[in-house]
């Protein structure tokens, strides 16, 4: 088991597979790291889809208006929504886009970032001071490796679970 050092900046992921556990980067990335646990809180994230799963680059989610597999799923729409908040500003760093880093997916904008993230499956440091990287998988990774791939995938893997550890008893 990983050690959570700071458990109101570490994320709680229940996949199919097992958990995922997320260290966020506060320091790097306030303003990504707050919406994310504001979302978890929220429930927002918990049973969302991976809309976009590509082999060797990211496995993406966190569409909360589209990709829900309970409420509003929508697999044509999922990928094209984002939370009722405010667009948050980029927080690019020199923290690279490592295999397991958290990254904020985007549009063209560099400001328009919301509620979706991906999870990169390998390196992909052409990504790097582009996407704002705003935590990273310390363990679990293997469950994220196992996400089913496409664009969408046919039958979506989903978040069961999103958590800030420490709400979690």
């Amino acid at each position: 088991m990983a050690e959570i050092k700071d458990p109101e900046n570490t994320i709680l992921m229940d996949l199919k597979g097992g958990r995922v556990v997320i260290e966020l980067l506060p320091d790097i990335a306030p303003h990504h790291v707050n919406r994310m646990k504001e979302l978890a809180r929220a429930g927002a994230y918990d049973n969302v889809v991976f809309h976009r799963v590509i082999d060797g680059f990211m496995a993406q989610t966190g569409d909360v208006a589209h990709g829900n597999a309970e409420k509003a799923f929508d697999l044509r729409r999922a990928g094209t929504g984002a939370s009722d908040l405010p667009d948050l500003p980029a927080e690019f760093s020199g923290v690279p886009h490592d295999r397991g880093t958290l990254g904020a997916a985007r549009s063209q904008n560099p400001n328009s970032a919301n509620s979706q993230f991906f999870i990169n499956f390998n390196d992909n440091h052409f990504l790097n001071r582009q996407y704002t990287v705003y935590g990273r998988v310390i363990e679990g990774m293997e469950h994220v490796d196992a996400i089913t791939r496409g664009e969408p995938p046919a039958q979506p893997d989903r978040m069961i679970s999103v958590k800030v550890a420490a709400d979690v008893g």
